[in-house]
């Protein structure tokens, strides 16, 4: 039996019953005793005993990431990176360089434009993304992944015109004038892009979530809860890879599958469900999108845009097709992950769910950003759990208070109210639309404002006090796979993952502090996966 003992440290349990120890023994990947250093050593400590020195420094609870994409990550490592582009001009300057690096007819492929955060707030034309990549097909979507921007070469190559038929829930936005393509796909629409896009190889895509995992785990992270076939090309192949990275390589990262719901027939034939696989590699929930976002007015609420009263948003399925697909994840015995921003879209699926019998893991409500006080008493309950992005108020203010309007602020983004209210929730960032940083996380649920800024936040009665947000990215992760029995806290017992800082961030006076503090060591199952280049133990 080896065992290791984390000694010297300020280690936050987030345990009731030991709230503060300073030492954690650990055998087998778990913990299973721990104390004060002195008692620790007295106890444990041997000659073939391996100790490692904290130094003091502060350790929390492994971090969970709720929902991410990984492969969405891992793309960043292959295609144009323009998230925080500032103007119109810089995303075509940077569209040109990569263009022409490429060659004739090969695909420019980008993700992360935001025209919120343009000079100008306006987008490039057809015309001119036309102008600087006239001789490879483009598709570049938006932060978001709601919206797209392709050139004409990409929709010859696709066979794409105005009278194309579009999938359900999608757009094809026309030139009011001229009835041509402006360049914008919205939502589905760009099924009729994806399928001609040429699959990147799988040793590409292996090696760049490989990338992903470890830039995770320098994060900070011990889990992480991904959605990726859409990235990795079906069921299948995203299985394989997490099965060679995680279980053959040996990665370290815990790592648990949300699978979208046109893959069920794949995991019925398979014979996996939910929590299928191993302490490391698991099968989630069946992912689904009742919406689209804010950004582009696609978010289904209740009543029309502020800014834009013509519209309400979409609804990815009628309310029929909608039930069907629930349940026919019911039959699987599988739970749900359901993408709802817009409050419409939050009551159209709680109106289906509320028709089935909760299964033995919880259903999953991803983003909730736009509430109403009826819905909120409906989401609490023990089989559901709200997956909320508290960076989104980083990513969406000032500009989302003229989509929704004054009235309808008061209950969005509203993570105080929901956690007040007894509605289990968990912290996510959903990366690569916002970066795959807990820490950037925390300080946003804490602050409410962007780093740099210096006013009291966007609506300030719902800002978080550091143990709530820390406690969203730790036992609100393990809630979220019904692993709260093994994760989520430092408890004798469960699995020893532990997220150690370089600062006491519950001592903060300044919660700003919190963005200078670094990830100095992430230990998944007593091993340690990442080590801060020149830390000392």
């Amino acid at each position: 039996m080896t065992i290791t003992i984390f000694t010297n440290g300020q280690i936050y349990t987030m345990d009731q019953m030991f709230p503060l120890v300073q030492s954690v023994v650990v055998t087998n990947g778990r913990i299973i005793d721990m104390g004060t250093t002195s008692d620790m050593l007295l106890q444990w400590g041997r000659h073939d005993v391996k100790v490692i020195d904290l130094q003091e420094r502060t350790v929390i609870p492994g971090l969970i990431e709720s929902h991410v994409h990984i492969a969405g990550v891992a793309m960043s490592f292959l295609n144009l990176d323009v998230t925080g582009v500032q103007s119109k001009k810089e995303l075509l300057e940077k569209i040109k360089e990569r263009a022409n690096s490429l060659q004739p007819g090969e695909w420019l492929l980008g993700r992360g434009w935001d025209e919120n955060l343009f000079i100008d707030s306006s987008i490039p034309s057809i015309e001119e993304l036309d102008l600087v990549a006239p001789h490879c097909p483009i598709y570049i979507p938006r932060i978001c992944g709601h919206a797209f921007l392709v050139n004409s070469k990409a929709l010859e190559i696709c066979h794409v015109h105005p009278n194309t038929t579009v999938p359900e829930g999608g757009t094809i936005v026309l030139d009011e004038r001229t009835g041509k393509p402006t360049g914008l796909l919205l939502e589905s629409a760009s099924e009729l892009i994806n399928k001609y896009i040429p699959e990147k190889s799988y040793s590409e895509l292996k090696k760049a979530v490989h990338q992903a995992i470890k830039f995770a785990m320098e994060k900070g992270l011990t889990s992480v809860h991904t959605n990726d076939p859409a990235f990795l090309n079906g069921f299948f192949q995203t299985y394989q890879i997490y099965d060679e990275l995680i279980n053959e390589e040996q990665l370290g990262l815990r790592c648990n599958l949300l699978i979208d719901y046109m893959y069920m027939k794949e995991l019925r034939e398979t014979g996996m469900y939910a929590g299928f696989g191993n302490d490391h590699l698991q099968i989630g929930a069946i992912k689904i999108f009742a919406d689209g976002a804010l950004g582009r007015r696609t978010a289904l609420l209740s009543s029309p845009y502020h800014d834009d009263p013509s519209t309400v948003g979409d609804a990815m399925f009628d309310q029929e097709t909608l039930y069907s697909i629930i349940q026919e994840a019911r039959m699987l015995a599988m739970p749900i992950a359901v993408h709802t921003i817009g409050d419409q879209a939050l009551e159209n699926v709680l109106d289906i769910l509320d028709q089935f019998p909760a299964v033995a893991y919880r259903d999953r409500i991803i983003h909730a950003q736009v509430l109403r006080k009826e819905l909120i008493p409906r989401l609490k309950k023990p089989s559901r759990i709200v997956d909320i992005q508290p960076r989104f108020v980083v990513g969406d203010f000032p500009w989302v208070q003229d989509r929704l309007g004054e009235s309808r602020m008061q209950l969005s983004y509203a993570w105080k109210t929901l956690l007040s209210s007894g509605v289990i929730c968990a912290g996510g960032s959903d990366a690569p639309v916002e970066p795959i940083d807990p820490l950037l996380g925390i300080h946003a649920a804490v602050t409410r404002r962007a780093p740099g800024e210096t006013h009291s936040g966007w609506n300030p009665t719902e800002k978080l006090s550091i143990d709530e947000a820390i406690k969203l990215f730790t036992i609100g992760g393990s809630y979220a796979t019904n692993e709260e029995n093994s994760k989520g806290t430092i408890t004798r017992g469960k699995f020893a993952d532990m997220t150690v800082l370089s600062k006491n961030i519950f001592e903060f006076k300044n919660p700003d502090e919190i963005l200078s503090t670094e990830v100095v060591q992430t230990v998944i199952g007593g091993k340690v996966t990442y080590e801060k280049a020149g830390a000392t133990y």
